[in-house]
Order: C-alpha cells, then structure tokens, then sequence
C-alpha cells in the first residue's frame, strides 16, 4: 500500500522550535513526528511512501533517509514553491498508484485505516475522508453525511446556530487516482479540501467516521498534549507499549542521581543530579543535564540542553542545545529557541518565545 504524505508546511505556530527544526521531524518523545505516523501507516501494510516537501526539505531527508530506519521505501516530491493541499497532491501525481493513502503530516493518531479501506472498497468511492467527532466543532470545517455515508455538505467554521454535526475531516484520505484527471495540471495551487472534495459531492465522495485517537500537534499546547499522550499510552504506539512494560519510565542509558516520576522518558548520556525531580510527564532527550534541585515537569527538553541548580521548568518545551541559568523559573506554555542562554534568576511564563540564540544576562526579565 503506498501513502501520500504532506510535510510542506513551515510550522509557523511551532515557533521558534521549527525555526531550526524542519516540522515533520520535530521530536516527539525522542522521536521524529514522522516516525510515529510511518509506523502507525506500516501497522496497515503501507511499506511505499511519498512525502510532499518544501520548507527545509533537505533536513527532512538528512533524518529520514530513504527510509531505511524505519522499515519502508520513502521518495521525496519538492515543491518549487507552497502549491497548497490539492497541488501538491496534483504535482505527485506521476509517483501515485491507482489507490493510494493521503495524509496531512501534522497528525498524531491511531485510527483504524483497514476499516476505512474496507468502507471505501465496499463503496464504490472515489474519495474517502476520516472523519473524527470533537466536543468543540467551532473552530473546525465541518462534514454532513447521508444515511449511506456520502459526503453532503461542508461548514468552514460554522457559526453555533450553524453546527449540526461534529464531525471533522481528520486529514486522512482513501484517494482513486482518477481524481487527479479532473484537476487543473501540476504546478497551479489548489486546495482539495476548499477545490477537490466540494467538487466530488454526489459523485463518489464518502465519509468514514473514525474513532481512536487524533490530534494535530500544530501548536505548542497540542505539541505538549502529543507527548504527554504517548507517554501515558493515550494513543497506540511502538513506544508507548515499551513505556508500560517499563512502568512508564525509560532512563535507560542516562545517569539518574535525582527522581524520575512516571510517566518520563529520559536519553541516553543524560543526567539527573541528586536532589533533582524529572517528571511526570516529560520527555528528555539524549545529553541533557538537570542540576542538583532543579525541577521539571510536564515539558519536553530537547538533546543537549541544560538545567541549572534550583531551577524550575514547567509546561514549556526546550530546545535542543538550551542553556538555563540556576533558580530561573520558567511556566505557562514558554518555548525556548535552539541554543537560548538564560542567565540565573529570569523569571518566564505565561507563553513567552525566545528566538534561537538569545541571550539572557542573569535576571534580566521577569515576564
């Protein structure tokens, strides 16, 4: 089975974390984003990917490859500038087979693709879209269906009076090939959820109604959330299985002094000195260091980067080679670029972003 995968987005909302870091390869769990879904996809016989790229594409294959670490064959699409949803699918179009997976590439989930496939077979579709319930329909596009699942309308961020479902396209597609023959040649930006599946209403465009776990992780709270939900076993991962066999702490290959509290996950060649709490939920990567006091919880902190004594580190994501002087206090959803310096006693919180390479003397900001 072959997958479409689109990775061309800059991740504006994850900044600055993908100000350095290409967004399909952010870590999560010490992980790239993209290996969870390759082996989410590998769980369905999908062994041939496609992936669509175009900010910092090349970062994107230096940790992926061809995809010889994670079990599948993986062919890059470059876009030669951002085509949109449908164009990209139309500028992949010559790699595609007559059926074919499509996803959006800022996903985490679990969802049952072979029910879905089966539904489309069944069908007789030529689209199939995953649909996801959510409590809060608002800020989202909005699917209706038929008694017989056909796709009848869509609601782009329909107002209350307005809602009368609460189901949402989840980014996961059963696609013909065929449907590439009616759109316009690659190259031309189109988008296939405001272009292509409008125009396939009454002709061969479905609906599946999935259940499982979804959350796009474009944001830092829903990053955060992807984390935590792999760690405690929320969503159905290689990882999160060897996580609960481990009592939902991994620290092999680190050097632990301090507490580790379930569930964490902490790299190799890291370190806990004594008197300093890890966790719960958190997520260390390979070579961190965590100073006699320090305490850090919910957040994740990325590889290379360093905790000073008495420092706190709260809800707040830390980027790869960060450097926090001892008794700062950092909370509230703070994301701390690639390579920030904080000198001793700065004060974070309430959603702040430093850029990569900022530095901070000691107590320079109490935000």
């Amino acid at each position: 089975m072959q997958a479409l995968i689109l990775a061309g987005g800059e991740g504006t909302r994850l900044r600055p974390l993908t100000s350095t870091i290409p967004k399909p390869v952010v870590p999560l769990a010490n992980r790239p984003h993209m290996a969870f879904m390759i082996d989410w996809l590998k769980r369905y016989g999908v062994d041939d990917v496609v992936l669509s790229c175009g900010f910092m594409a090349e970062g994107v294959r230096r940790v992926l490859g061809e995809g010889e670490g994670l079990g599948v064959r993986i062919r890059y699409v470059e876009e030669p500038t951002p085509l949109g949803t449908g164009g990209a699918l139309r500028f992949a179009g010559e790699l595609l087979d007559e059926r074919f997976l499509m996803l959006n590439g800022d996903v985490l989930t679990d969802i049952d693709l072979s029910a879905e496939l089966a539904q489309h077979e069944r069908t007789g579709a030529r689209a199939t879209i995953a649909l996801i319930e959510v409590e809060d329909p608002s800020a989202y596009g909005l699917v209706t269906l038929g008694d017989d699942r056909t796709v009848t309308e869509f609601l782009e961020k329909p107002s209350a009076d307005e809602v009368a479902t609460n189901l949402i396209n989840a980014g996961v597609y059963v696609l013909e090939h065929s449907i590439l023959d009616e759109m316009a040649p690659p190259g031309a930006n189109i988008s296939i959820e405001r272009d292509v599946f409008p125009s396939l209403v009454d002709r061969g465009l479905y609906g599946f109604v999935a259940e499982g776990y979804w959350l796009d992780i474009g944001t830092p709270e829903r990053y955060l959330q992807a984390t935590f939900d792999i760690l405690e076993g929320n969503v159905e991962t290689e990882l999160g299985a060897r996580l609960e066999d481990a009592r939902r702490t991994l620290v092999d290959g680190a050097s632990v002094d301090g507490r580790v509290v379930a569930p964490a996950l902490v790299g190799e060649h890291s370190t806990i000195a004594r008197g300093a709490i890890v966790g719960g939920r958190v997520a260390l990567g390979r070579e961190v260091s965590v100073a006699a006091g320090a305490h850090v919880e919910s957040s994740v902190v990325l590889d290379g980067a360093s905790i000073g004594p008495g420092a706190h580190v709260s809800s707040s994501i830390i980027a790869p080679g960060v450097s926090i002087g001892g008794h700062c206090h950092i909370d509230g959803g703070v994301v701390l670029g690639e390579g920030v310096t904080l000198g001793a006693n700065n004060v974070l919180t309430a959603g702040a972003r430093l850029s990569p390479q900022v530095r901070l003397p000691d107590g320079a900001i109490k935000f």
